[in-house]
């Protein structure tokens, strides 16, 4: 099998390092628009497995060109390439994987190309990093072990071990990202219906093991296809999880304005948007570094099996590679969408055309694989037995 990583940025680099591990991995292609980084990657590695080659990803004839190379892409560009690079995998004949973007409706988009990719003998899978990713694929392994599935309730969050002031929170991506889930209206099915609720709503508090109470707030973008893939259950939401205060600190930024896209404000006779100053401000304050972060899940999934009321819950706790130095979210991160790339290029997923996580990657085995990288999911089980 031969793997080509569009991007040799954090997740790209991880992703890489983990599919050299594979001895069904014949070759892996690194490519980027710097390669520097990669080179430098590459050597640490020490591996002839590992070839970096030149990518300028807005060209399209450099795009094909390496794409052409591999049996699966796994493309951890950013998110506005994600329909292109699935478009041209698809010419090539080449099986595409990436990180998401439901921002922007690219998701969509790569999914409405199922047809073509039916066609084509190709598989596509979208989303797949943590949330959505991760999130999907462990939902989706619920929710199939039931006959009927009510309740889904998804909290996850990647927050500081060791938490500092003000936010005590790092950002592990952009941060405009971060306010963008903060600001924009969060997707919940209540009742059956799909309906829109404010993101940092509804706070609640939960309990988790090392990190006490954490508390849980509805935000954007998170639940992706899940609320059409699940559209017939009672209820499901998803919720972000962080230390307690942390919503309300923020809340009063988005009423003050600081997070709107297009408010300005004048100072000595230069507009400024606010957006940009919280972003600036908060930077060098909310920077992980070298700290320690974590990741850590929740996921209940509840309905009926066999004439029993039956509820799933999955608990996970990951920290940062303290020998590698990779962050939580890096591991979490990479290692979903590698796994899954190998899945596809053993064969162990065939089925061809466009499909979001939860409706095509095998849980159980993407448990297993996640478990050998030290990533455990672990689940429990409740039954009550139908009343007569």
């Amino acid at each position: 099998m031969k793997v080509v990583v569009l991007g040799a940025g954090l997740m790209g680099k991880q992703a890489a390092g983990d599919l050299i591990q594979n001895d069904e991995v014949e070759k892996v292609f690194l490519a980027d628009l710097d390669t520097e980084k990669a080179v430098a990657f590459k050597q640490k590695l020490d591996s002839n497995k590992l070839e970096v080659i030149h990518l300028d990803a807005k060209d399209e004839q450099s795009l094909r060109a390496v794409i052409e190379k591999a049996d699966v892409v796994i493309n951890a560009l950013f998110y506005t390439f994600n329909v292109k690079v699935a478009e041209i995998a698809l010419e090539c004949g080449v099986h595409a994987v990436d990180l998401g973007g439901h921002i922007g409706g690219a998701t969509d988009a790569v999914l409405e190309l199922h047809e073509k990719a039916l066609e084509q003998g190709v598989t596509l899978i979208p989303d797949l990093g943590v949330a959505p990713g991760m999130i999907n694929i462990i939902t989706g392994y619920g929710a199939g072990k039931l006959d009927r599935v009510n309740d889904i309730k998804i909290l996850v969050g990647g927050i500081p071990v060791h938490p500092e002031p003000p936010l005590q929170y790092n950002h592990v991506f952009s941060l405009d990202g971060v306010f963008d889930h903060y600001t924009d209206p969060s997707h919940v099915l209540r009742d059956g219906k799909l309906l829109e609720v404010p993101s940092l709503s509804e706070i609640e508090h939960v309990e988790f093991e090392e990190f006490g109470e954490l508390e849980a707030f509805h935000t954007s973008g998170g639940t992706s296809t899940m609320t059409e893939t699940f559209s017939d259950i009672d209820n499901l939401e998803y919720k972000t999880l962080r230390y307690k205060g942390h919503a309300e600190k923020f809340q009063l930024l988005v009423d003050l304005g600081f997070t709107d896209r297009n408010k300005t404000v004048e100072v000595e006779g230069q507009k400024v948007k606010t957006r940009d100053v919280l972003r600036e401000v908060l930077t060098p304050i909310t920077v992980l570094g070298d700290k320690e972060d974590a990741v850590v899940l929740r996921i209940t999934v509840s309905g009926t099996k066999n004439n029993e009321d039956i509820t799933f819950t999955y608990n996970m706790v990951t920290k940062k590679d303290r020998q590698s130095g990779v962050t939580a979210m890096a591991r979490a991160t990479a290692f979903t969408i590698s796994v899954v790339a190998q899945m596809i290029g053993a064969g162990l997923i065939d089925k061809r055309g466009s499909y979001p996580p939860e409706l095509i990657v095998p849980g159980d085995a993407y448990i297993r694989e996640m478990a050998k990288r030290g990533v455990e999911i672990k689940e429990t089980v409740q039954r009550t037995a139908f009343q007569q």
